[in-house]
């Protein structure tokens, strides 16, 4: 159960209905934007939550032990510095989420209700509805390794140690456009096609500012590098925009040696058999050796 502080509480046995909640919108990015429901301007802890944006919401269900709280938030897509694009362009995905219940007299005086994340965005017409899911979600995770022959880490991270500030990460911008998928970079590189395939662009301006695309294909050209993206950026993509280049690995352990020289921080199992080896029967005709069926 919360604790509520004693001012809080006193407030509250007065009868006095001076309540409102407020919300805290945080994106990976850093960028945050305030909310509240009251009908002015409420400031705390440096952050002003701005009236009259449309923001309301389902009540929260709790429960005791392990269980995911939820709720529903519900705003205008005029609110200010929420816009529909953003949205679309995916850069309130997972973002952070608190809300307090505060004494608008005094918002010094509040209580926090809940803090989680972002879950599923649904757009209409005129409005978003969102899921909020708590904090207690990241328990739910499935939790171990699995057995598969390719790599189960993301390059550059801690497990597979490959530094990706030497060959890994270049800055570029952005030559042509044939639409918002196929991109033509400077190329800066000097990488073989194929180089970023997989990988991805981190944009750093433009409208697609603090967007990550992946990479699906990726050839380079006498003058320029050209893209193709898995999926189209919801926004406009302008010549002079600047991005970073990713470079990407398909997770094979034979990637993993020419490409990285990284073997020795290989996390799959590259000789684990497939399904053809599970479903394969002992043949009068073959060499029934016990040893690797590529040999056999």
């Amino acid at each position: 159960m919360r604790e509520i502080p004693n001012d809080f509480q006193s407030m509250l046995d007065t009868g006095a209905t001076t309540v409102c909640r407020c919300w805290l919108l945080q994106r990976r990015d850093g960028v945050a934007y305030g909310f509240t429901d009251h009908d002015r301007d409420l400031t705390f802890d440096g952050q002003v939550f701005q009236a009259g944006s449309g923001m309301d919401a389902s009540a929260l269900e709790s429960s005791t032990g392990l269980a995911v709280d939820n709720g529903q938030a519900v705003g205008a897509l005029s609110a200010i510095g929420l816009t529909d694009a953003d949205i679309l362009a995916g850069k309130y995905d997972r973002a952070e989420v608190q809300q307090w219940l505060v004494d608008w007299t005094n918002p010094a005086s509040r209580v926090q209700l809940f803090r989680g994340f972002l879950g599923e965005i649904r757009r209409g017409s005129f409005a978003f509805e969102v899921e909020l899911r708590s904090l207690a979600e990241l328990l739910n995770q499935p939790m171990g390794r699995g057995y598969v022959p390719t790599c189960d880490r993301m390059l550059g991270d801690s497990k597979c140690r490959f530094d990706l500030g030497i060959d890994g990460i270049f800055a570029v911008e952005i030559a042509e456009s044939e639409d918002a998928r196929r991109i033509a970079f400077t190329d800066v590189s000097n990488k073989e096609s194929g180089w970023f395939a997989r990988g991805y662009v981190r944009w750093l301006t433009g409208e697609n500012a603090g967007v990550t695309s992946l990479i699906k294909v990726d050839l380079a050209g006498l003058v320029n590098r050209e893209i193709e993206l898995w999926e189209a950026l919801r926004s406009v993509v302008n010549i002079g925009d600047r991005a970073e280049l990713i470079v990407g690995c398909d997770k094979r352990a034979e990637t993993c040696v020419s490409k990285f020289d990284n073997f020795l921080n290989f996390r799959g199992f590259p000789h684990i058999p497939g399904e053809d080896w599970v479903s394969d029967f002992p043949r009068q005709d073959g060499q029934n050796t016990g040893g690797s069926l590529s040999n056999g």
